[in-house]
């Protein structure tokens, strides 16, 4: 068993009674964890079906049973689940559909697909006044904290919100109809059948004898509800987070479910995971200093062993542009003398937009980069393409998959065609295909529009059946030869490279299918592989051990989890961050905790930026020093202003840069 501090081990081998491990940033919180589980089996006698560990990326999920699967035999953790919440979630739905009025294979819903139904049900001019995704977001955090449609109807007063909670309503009863749910479903249905149903609640209970929480200030009032109900009343649990690290507000969650703990567990043990194993003590002490200006329930001083190290450069610049120019000087300068990789940097941003110029000046420089949290592989045109046809397959009901590739590739079956189905499928209440096998329809439709449509029905009826009976691998690319999608991309784009460059999406997602089904271990239906693709991020699936040598771009937000040797935190001003949002409400405890989790994300060495002047709807703006650059502890601060740097350090700059030129040149030759 890898060497743990005392803390940890008092952390592990605590089972008697709930337990909050208040871990702070690279304290190994994933080692306490999956070191608990392996303890739980080997000295506890628990069987390893009898466990359950959830967080709430598939990444995370793969690191805790990778690790654990390092350690014990792949036969010995048969049955053990670690999983991201919705897809306990999900594993609760597949079991008890029948017990909420849904058949077995039910779709999920994307963000676009939910956005999309939104639109086709809302009264026509309710976007002119509210954009769809407002809508959207008022939907999920209204599921998030248990409020139904009935309930937001009468609670609001508001004209504007009393027609959003109307739509709210006519969507639900639309998704009931799809045999389809959202990402907000796969635990708010659980909960609300396990509130309802105790001989349910009962039977999960006894599949769960501990349960393990990763990240619970991440958790919303919905979540924290499920992980109180599987846990029972034997509260043999076991949850780990860290109220300084809860940056997600803006999508429900409450930092305050760890202070919740101590009045719903009057027996909870607290224990404080302190030693921090990434950063010297120069980057602990400005975190530390930052937020201690926020309150805390549970107070905390995080430490290392591995010295002071260097203190936080602050590089000052006239303007934006020259905030760029000076950072990817900076680091380049860095990487020259440290003889460092390009991976070994981040750059972290509170907003997206931020990024642009520093793109630009890092092509200038020939600097290779990556942005992170960018557009997902599943929302490319050609993948949703292929995945509306699975969908569809795998559940016949799914309207929104139909409409998708009926015409796709095109079937000669017009928008007019379609509209008419439509109308008589909600007439009768019924979905497409099953519209398209009745009678009546014959008295919208004339013959051939009729026989087409009956035509298609009856070939999703088919390949459902296929999917079903023979080899799944084999008639996944049969699908997409039978249905020409090859030549119907070499029709709609503007060249054969555009062509070759989507249909090897295709290739790649059917690539990946044969992945999960090899993985899986067992034979998966096709329901199941939609259910595991839609709630999967693609992004993730790479080791970061095989990411290629580039500089790592991304939002603070995205940078939740992850750790590098050289960080620069840019634009650390007023209305940058903190945010000019949060300020205006007055929310400035979460943006300061968004700082923090930035600051700790560097193991070696950390930079600020900020600018004294930025571009704002095209004009120069003055801008104003962060407030959090004056919370942080001075002796950890080294500024730089503009005007700075000797002629030794302007002659090891244009090293820097000659020596990058000339790598560049060399793998160009």
């Amino acid at each position: 068993m890898p060497k743990l501090n005392s803390q940890q081990r008092k952390a592990v081998h605590h089972i008697e009674g709930p337990l909050l491990v208040l871990a702070g940033a690279g304290s190994g919180k994933t080692s306490v964890i999956t070191q608990k589980i392996i303890y739980l089996i080997q000295e506890c006698g628990i069987a390893p079906t009898k466990i359950a560990a959830v967080t709430f990326t598939n990444k995370a999920a793969r690191e805790m049973k990778s690790r654990v699967v390092g350690r014990l035999p792949k036969n010995v953790i048969k049955g053990l689940t670690v999983s991201t919440f919705h897809t306990m979630g999900l594993k609760i739905l597949q079991k008890e559909h029948a017990q909420l009025g849904y058949k077995s294979r039910i779709s999920i819903y994307d963000a676009q697909d939910s956005q999309l139904l939104l639109k086709q049900l809302a009264p026509a001019d309710l976007f002119k006044t509210i954009a769809v995704e407002q809508v959207q977001q008022h939907v999920s955090l209204w599921k998030n904290a248990g409020i139904t449609p009935d309930t937001a109807l009468a609670a609001e007063c508001d004209p504007l919100k009393q027609r959003v909670a109307g739509l709210y309503a006519a969507y639900c009863h639309q998704l009931k109809v799809y045999n389809a749910v959202d990402f907000d479903d796969l635990i708010c249905l659980p909960v609300a059948l396990l509130e309802k149903n105790r001989e349910v609640l009962e039977s999960w209970q006894n599949k769960i004898r501990y349960l393990l929480v990763d990240e619970y200030q991440d958790t919303n009032a919905v979540q924290y509800r499920l992980v109180r109900l599987l846990a029972g009343p034997r509260a043999a649990l076991t949850v780990v987070g860290d109220d300084d690290q809860s940056i997600y507000a803006w999508r429900g969650a409450r930092p305050e479910n760890l202070a919740q703990l101590k009045d719903d567990y009057p027996n909870l043990t607290v224990i404080k995971l302190e030693q921090n194993y990434r950063s010297t003590s120069c980057i602990l002490k400005a975190a530390n200093g930052l937020i201690t200006n926020n309150p805390h329930v549970f107070e905390k001083n995080l430490w290392s062993e591995f010295g002071f190290g260097e203190p936080i450069k602050v590089l000052e610049a006239r303007d934006d542009e020259h905030e760029a120019e000076r950072v990817v000087s900076h680091l380049l300068n860095h990487k020259f003398q440290k003889r460092t990789e390009f991976r070994d940097y981040a750059l972290l941003y509170r907003g997206n937009h931020q990024s642009r110029l520093f793109e630009k000046t890092l092509r200038e420089h020939k600097i290779p980069y990556r942005i992170t949290g960018g557009a997902s592989f599943f929302s490319l045109t050609e993948v949703k393409d292929i995945l509306g046809y699975l969908r569809l397959l795998s559940n016949n009901d799914d309207d929104q998959a139909f409409l998708r590739v009926v015409n796709t590739p095109r079937r000669e079956i017009g928008p007019g065609t379609l509209e008419k189905l439509v109308e008589y499928a909600n007439r009768r209440g019924v979905s497409l295909c099953e519209a398209g096998y009745e009678m009546g329809l014959a008295q919208y439709l004339a013959e051939r529009p009729l026989a087409r449509i009956r035509r298609f029905i009856e070939w999703v009826a088919h390949m459902s059946d296929r999917m079903e009976r023979s080899d799944l691998l084999a008639a996944l690319n049969d699908l997409v030869d039978e249905i020409g999608y090859k030549d119907w991309l070499e029709d709609i784009c503007r060249d054969i490279p555009s062509a070759e460059r989507k249909m090897e999406n295709v290739q790649e997602l059917l690539a990946w299918i044969g992945h999960l089904v090899q993985s899986s271990g067992e034979e998966s239906t096709l329901a199941q592989l939609v259910q595991q693709m839609t709630l999967a991020d693609m992004l993730d699936r790479e080791d970061d051990a095989q990411l290629p040598d580039c500089v790592s771009l991304m939002t603070l937000h995205s940078a939740k989890g992850l750790e590098f040797p050289h960080v620069y935190i840019v634009g650390m001003e007023e209305n940058l961050l903190p945010h000019h949002v949060s300020v205006q409400e007055d929310n400035i405890e979460e943006e300061r905790r968004l700082a923090y989790v930035g600051i700790t994300r560097a193991q070696r060495s950390l930079v600020f930026s900020l600018a004294a002047r930025r571009k704002r709807n095209g004009e120069l703006m003055a801008c104003e020093p962060s407030r959090f650059l004056g919370e942080l502890p001075g002796d950890t601060l080294a500024w730089e202003k503009p005007s700075q740097g000797d002629p030794e350090q302007r002659q090891q700059m244009g090293r820097a840069h000659l020596a990058n030129l000339r790598g560049f040149l060399n793998e160009a030759g």
